[in-house]
C-alpha cells in the first residue's frame, strides 16, 4: 500500500493509472476502521483496477467541539487493517492540506436533506460532509465511490450532491455490516459497555421486526407502532427518532402510502451515553 499526504502527490499517482484506462473505487473514511469499512475496502477491490482510502476527521462536520476531540484516531492499527485487506492507496492528508486558509466558505443546497433526523439533531453536519467529499472527489476522481448503508441519510446527500454538481462519479451503497448478534458495526461501538452494548441490541431488533412484519403482510405503520412500543420498554434505550421513509428524500410516509416500496426504516437512539444511528430497507 501506496501512503499519500499531499493532494498534488496523489493526483500525480493515479493520474497514470488513469491514462491507462484502469478504474478507481474510493472509500473515504475518518479512521477508526471497523469491518463495516473493509467490507467497502472488499467491494472496492473486487469492482475496481485501483482501491484508494482516505483517512481525515473532518473539523467541518462536528457541531460539537467536544465530539470532534474524543473521535477516536488509531492511526497504526487502521493503516495496519488497509494494509491485511490489500488496500492499493491511502490518502491521509492534515487540515491544513485541507482546508487553506484562503479558502471561500462552502454551501450547500440540500433541500429538507439536511433539516429533518441526523440534519435537524447535528446542524451544519452535512455541510460539512458534502464539503470535504466534493473536495475529496475532485481529488481523487473515482469512477465509483463506496459507502456503507447504515449511514443512510449520509448516503442520499451525497447522490443529492453528485447528481446536482453532475459530478463523474457512481455511488455504490453496501450492506450494513452487523455481528453475529445484529449490531450494526460502527466506531462508536467501542465506547459501549458491556451493559449498553447488551442495551443497544434492543435496537437491531426492532428493525428486523418491522421488516419481518411487513413480509407477512402487515402495514409498514402498524409494523413501526409495535417496535416502537418495544423499544419504549427497552431497558438502557433513550430514543431520538423511528420513522418509516420514502428513501430518496426521507420524508415520513403518510397512511395513503403503506404501499409504496422500497422504505426504509431509519433510527437514532442514545444507549449507555452513546448516540447510534441504525436503519433498514423494506
Amino acid at each position: 500500500m501506496e501512503t499519500f499526504t499531499t493532494k498534488n502527490a496523489l493526483e500525480a499517482h493515479l493520474s497514470a493509472f488513469r491514462s491507462a484506462g484502469k478504474t478507481i473505487g474510493f472509500v473515504p473514511t475518518m479512521g477508526a476502521l471497523h469491518e463495516g469499512h473493509l467490507a467497502l475496502i472488499e467491494r472496492a477491490k473486487s469492482t475496481t483496477s485501483i482501491s484508494v482510502c482516505s483517512i481525515f476527521v473532518n473539523p467541518t462536520q462536528f457541531n460539537d467541539p467536544a465530539d470532534l476531540e474524543k473521535y477516536p484516531r488509531p492511526i497504526e492499527k487502521d493503516i495496519a487493517l488497509l494494509e491485511a485487506a490489500g488496500c492499493d492507496v491511502l490518502f491521509l492528508p492534515t487540515v491544513g492540506e485541507m482546508y487553506p486558509s484562503d479558502e471561500e466558505a462552502w454551501s450547500f443546497d440540500l433541500g429538507q436533506l439536511d433539516k429533518i433526523w441526523e440534519g435537524a439533531k447535528r446542524p451544519g453536519h452535512y455541510q460539512g460532509v458534502t464539503q470535504i467529499v466534493n473536495k475529496l472527489f475532485h481529488i481523487v476522481k473515482p469512477n465509483i465511490a463506496f459507502f456503507g448503508q447504515k449511514d443512510f441519510q449520509q448516503c442520499m446527500v451525497i447522490q443529492l450532491m453528485v447528481d446536482k454538481l453532475a459530478l463523474p462519479v457512481r455511488l455504490e451503497i453496501v450492506d450494513t455490516i452487523r455481528d453475529a448478534d445484529g449490531l450494526a458495526k460502527s466506531s462508536r461501538n467501542v465506547r459501549l459497555s458491556p451493559r449498553a452494548r447488551t442495551q443497544a441490541l434492543a435496537l437491531s431488533k426492532a428493525l428486523f421486526m418491522v421488516k419481518q412484519a411487513v413480509e407477512q403482510g402487515e402495514s409498514p405503520q402498524q409494523a413501526k407502532e409495535e417496535a416502537l412500543r418495544f423499544l419504549q420498554q427497552a431497558k438502557g434505550v433513550e430514543l431520538e427518532y423511528f420513522a418509516v421513509c420514502n428513501p430518496r428524500d426521507l420524508t415520513e410516509i403518510g397512511p395513503e402510502q403503506q404501499n409504496i416500496r422500497p422504505l426504509v426504516v431509519i433510527l437514532a437512539a442514545w444507549v449507555g451515553g452513546v448516540r447510534l444511528i441504525d436503519n433498514i430497507l423494506l
